[in-house]
């Protein structure tokens, strides 16, 4: 590929999304023209990218861009607690000619449940679960986007909080971090993004290496000074020099052990569940809660082996239908085939749509989820395309939507 589409490639992390739309339409004229090698396609689909509205190293036009030279059919925006990348990526969808879906993910307060108390599908905290919303109407974007904000701006409040915690337990080391100059700005929150534990912890990495640069005295540093497990994977990582990606697996190792030194349980920056569903409902979003199961060796090195949903999973399901969810979506990497298999079954028993998404926020992960080529996951593509139709016939016609009369 010469230097000009590079150039191209690279601008689609311009700081203006016009920019970025712009280099998109450069680099897919360029791709009808032959000029750039056209991918080649399956049958793979994703409804699950972060995007830098959230915490990615990826415009939502890169996303998308990711997604179409990957050889995905289809991919959806999923970022936390907005909806801001929304309008951008269906702009890239239409440039590229691919179809798209449009997501938040969201954390709930769950202590109103009979989960109150539990550890559900939150590495960092009980009674508060992840769940998503698929499939957002497009007249209804601005809707949720707006419902969101005053979370948004609870959330930088604990993560204040959170950056005072480190400066207190690394300060002595001379690692400090403040979080409007080393946080903020690695954040698209004054355009509606979200400030997540990940900015935390990268901003945490950035001042790491610059102390101890890579290799091993940083090494040296986590286990020994820090006294922090790591695993053989992560260590592997943070030795090599030459890693083209050494702060995001530092990031990694930071999200998986040293945040717990840190973290601030969340609680005012989370909604309630049944607001969540009745936001669902208004705007026609499909509610969906996101199974995490148990873990053993975490596919991204930023989850330890932890125990989720599994020992309970009849009565979490018996839950989610009392409160009224309308789909599961899972991860078919990230699980055992014997997880997925009871998953589907419960599914099936309650009436669940079932969404697949494989979870983008680091360059090290693979847009295209290669556990799905099992006869077994067809389900999980067909209902990509339901999920497609809806979000395109709910926006034409609200009356329209899968779960329009629920």
């Amino acid at each position: 590929m010469n230097e000009y589409f590079l150039l191209q490639i690279e601008n689609l992390n311009n700081q203006k999304s016009e920019e970025r739309l712009n280099s998109l339409r450069v680099l897919k004229n360029a791709i009808d023209k032959g000029d750039i090698q056209k991918p080649l396609f399956f049958n793979d689909v994703n409804n699950h990218i972060h995007t830098t509205y959230s915490f990615s190293p990826y415009s939502p036009t890169k996303a998308l861009f990711m997604a179409y030279m990957n050889g995905l059919k289809t991919a959806g925006i999923m970022d936390h607690d907005s909806a801001a990348g929304c309008m951008e990526f269906i702009k890239a969808g239409q440039i590229l000619d691919m179809p798209i879906t449009c997501g938040i993910e969201v954390r709930v307060r769950m202590e109103k449940t009979p989960l109150n108390g539990i550890r559900i599908n939150n590495p960092d905290q009980d009674s508060v679960a992840y769940v998503a919303l698929h499939g957002i109407p497009h007249q209804y974007i601005k809707t949720i986007q707006d419902f969101m904000a005053p979370y948004r701006k609870e959330r930088n409040v604990r993560n204040q909080k959170m950056c005072d915690n480190i400066n207190k337990l690394l300060g002595k080391y001379g690692i400090c971090i403040d979080f409007n100059q080393d946080v903020l700005p690695l954040s698209l929150y004054g355009e509606g993004g979200t400030v997540t534990e990940r900015h935390i912890s990268y901003a945490l990495a950035l001042k790491m290496l610059e102390k101890y640069g890579k290799g091993r005295s940083l090494v040296a540093f986590y286990k020994d000074t820090l006294n922090l497990p790591l695993s053989g994977k992560n260590e592997a990582l943070l030795s090599d020099e030459s890693n083209p990606v050494y702060e995001y697996d530092l990031l990694g190792a930071i999200k998986s052990d040293l945040i717990s030194l840190f973290y601030i349980d969340a609680y005012d920056e989370c909604p309630d569940i049944h607001d969540i569903i009745d936001l669902c409902r208004k705007t026609k979003a499909i509610s969906a809660y996101a199974y995490l199961g148990d873990v053993g060796n975490s596919v991204t090195g930023d989850k330890k082996p932890q125990k989720f949903e599994d020992s309970y999973i009849d009565k979490l399901f018996y839950v989610l239908k009392e409160l009224g969810f309308d789909a599961v979506t899972y991860m078919p990497s990230r699980n055992t085939k014997e997880q997925l298999v009871r998953v589907r079954a419960l599914c099936e028993q309650y009436g669940f749509f079932q969404i697949s998404g494989e979870d983008i926020n680091s360059p090290r992960q693979n847009f295209v989820c290669k556990a799905m080529r099992d006869p077994f996951f067809d389900n999980l593509r067909d209902s990509t395309y339901a999920l497609i139709k809806h979000e395109q016939d709910a926006t034409e016609d609200i009356t329209k939507a899968m779960f329009y009369n629920k």
